[in-house]
C-alpha cells in the first residue's frame, strides 16, 4: 500500500506537469502569431482541454484501453467504471504504479495535446466552428482509437518485435503531426506568406510570451516522459528526466547553430522549435537511451527542425509555429531511433519502428483527411479574406486580447 501510495502521488504529480503543458502551447502559439488572433488561440487552446477530458472520460479511455479485442478496434464501454473487488470495495490491485483514476487523468492530458498541435499549424486563418467539430471526432474518437494499436495491448503490441513508443513520440505527436500536415494543405497559406512562391515572414507579435511557453513546455515534458515509466521507480525516472534534458539542450544548440551557419543570424525562434524538436525526438525511448544517445538523438532533431521548416516553405505550407517540423518530422525520427540507438537497437526492431510509424500515417491521414475536406465542402473551413486581414479576435469572439484602457478624451 506504502509502495502505491508512493507511485500514485509521483503519477499525480506528472500528470499536473502535463496539464501545465497546455499553458506553454497557449504561450507558444500566442506568441508565434499576430497581436490580432490572440484570443482566437486561446479560446481554441482552452476549447481543447476541457472538450477533450470530457471525451475521454465518456469514450476515449475505453475506446483506447478496450481491454481483449481484436487489435484494431474495441470498446469497453461509456464512461468510467473504477474496478472493485469482491466487497465491493475499489481495487487498489488496479495496477502496482497507480489507480485507475490516476491513469484515467494522466492519459486524457495526453489525448488533449493531439489536437492542440494542429492548433498551431492552422492559426491565422480556420473558422472556430469547423475546427471545434474536427476537435470533437479526432480527439474523441481517432486518438484513442490508434492509441489502442500500442497502448491499449492491439497489433503493433503484439508483433513478433513490438513496436515500442515510450511517451509518445508517434502515439501523441506524430498523431497530431499528421494531422496537422493534412489541414494546412487543405486550408492554404495565410495571405501575404507567399510572394512568387517565395515565403515571407510573419512575425509573431510577442517573443518573450513564445520562449516562456517553451520553458514551461520543457518542465511539463518531465511529467510527459518521467511519469511514462508509470511509477516513481527512481532509476528509472531520474534516467529519464536525464535524457529528455540532454535532448533538448542538445536540440536547442544544434539548431541555433545550423541556423545561424545557413541564414546568418541568430534566429531565437529556430532555437526554441530545436529544443522542441530534441524533446519530441527523445520521447519515443527515453528510458532505453544512454546520456550520450540522448545527446545524439537531439542533435539530429535539432538539425531536422531546421532543414524541416526549409522544406514546408519549399512545398508552400504555411504552418505559423512550426508544429509540423517539431511534432511529425522530429516525430517520425525520434520513432526511429529506438530501433538505431539504446537497448533496443537492432533490425528487428527497426522494421517494427518502421511499420508503426506507417500504420499511424495511414490511419491519420485518411481520418483527418475525411473529416477536414467533408468539413471544407460542407460548412467551409476557412475565414473570409476580410476576416483575416482584420482579424479573427474581432470577428470571431467580438473581443480584443490587449484593448487600450486610456480614458477617451473630451
Amino acid at each position: 500500500m506504502e509502495i502505491l501510495t508512493t507511485n500514485n502521488v509521483w503519477m499525480m504529480i506528472c500528470t499536473g506537469l502535463v496539464f501545465f503543458m497546455h499553458l506553454g502551447f497557449a504561450f507558444l502559439e500566442i506568441g508565434l502569431t499576430r497581436q490580432k488572433n490572440t484570443i482566437n488561440i486561446l479560446f481554441k487552446n482552452i476549447f481543447i482541454i476541457t472538450v477533450g477530458l470530457l471525451l475521454y472520460c465518456l469514450v476515449g479511455f475505453n475506446l483506447m484501453y478496450p481491454g481483449e479485442f481484436n487489435g484494431f478496434l474495441g470498446f469497453a464501454g461509456f464512461g468510467l467504471d473504477a474496478p472493485r473487488d469482491a466487497a465491493g470495495a475499489l481495487d487498489l490491485a488496479y495496477n502496482e504504479g497507480y489507480t485507475y483514476w490516476t491513469d484515467f487523468l494522466f492519459q486524457g492530458m495526453f489525448a488533449a495535446t493531439a489536437a492542440t498541435i494542429v492548433s498551431g499549424a492552422v492559426a491565422e486563418r480556420i473558422k472556430i466552428g469547423p475546427f471545434m467539430i474536427f476537435t470533437i471526432l479526432y480527439v474523441g474518437l481517432i486518438y484513442p482509437i490508434a492509441g489502442s494499436w500500442k497502448w491499449g495491448g492491439g497489433f503493433l503490441q503484439t508483433l513478433e518485435t513490438p513496436f515500442y513508443d515510450f511517451a509518445g513520440s508517434t502515439l501523441v505527436h506524430s498523431v497530431g503531426g499528421w494531422a496537422a500536415l493534412v489541414a494546412v494543405y487543405l486550408l492554404g497559406s495565410r495571405i501575404g506568406k507567399f510572394k512568387e512562391g517565395k515565403p515571407q515572414a510573419i512575425p509573431g507579435h510577442n517573443i518573450p510570451l513564445a520562449t516562456a511557453g517553451v520553458i514551461i513546455l520543457w518542465l511539463g515534458w518531465f511529467g510527459f516522459n518521467g511519469g511514462s515509466v508509470l511509477s516513481a521507480d527512481p532509476a528509472l525516472t531520474s534516467l529519464t528526466l536525464v535524457t529528455t534534458s540532454l535532448a533538448a539542450a542538445a536540440g536547442g544548440v544544434v539548431a541555433f547553430l545550423v541556423s545561424t551557419f545557413m541564414y546568418k543570424n541568430y534566429d531565437l525562434t529556430m532555437f526554441l522549435n530545436g529544443i522542441l524538436g530534441g524533446l519530441v525526438g527523445i520521447t519515443a525511448g527515453a528510458d532505453q537511451m544512454s546520456p550520450t544517445d540522448a545527446i545524439l538523438i537531439g542533435s539530429i532533431a535539432g538539425a531536422i527542425i531546421v532543414f524541416g521548416v526549409s522544406l514546408i516553405d519549399k512545398l508552400r505550407l504555411d504552418d505559423p509555429v512550426g508544429a509540423i517540423a517539431v511534432h511529425l518530422i522530429c516525430g517520425i525520427w525520434g520513432t526511429l531511433a529506438v530501433g538505431i540507438f539504446g537497448e533496443l537497437a537492432g533490425g528487428a526492431q527497426f522494421v517494427s519502428q518502421l511499420i508503426g510509424v506507417g500504420s499511424y500515417a495511414v490511419i491519420c491521414i485518411i481520418s483527418s483527411f475525411i473529416i477536414l475536406y467533408a468539413l471544407k465542402k460542407t460548412i467551409g473551413i476557412r475565414v473570409s479574406e476580410k476576416e483575416e486581414l482584420e482579424g479573427l479576435d474581432s470577428h470571431e469572439h467580438g473581443m480584443n486580447a490587449y484593448p487600450d484602457f486610456r480614458l477617451n478624451e473630451h
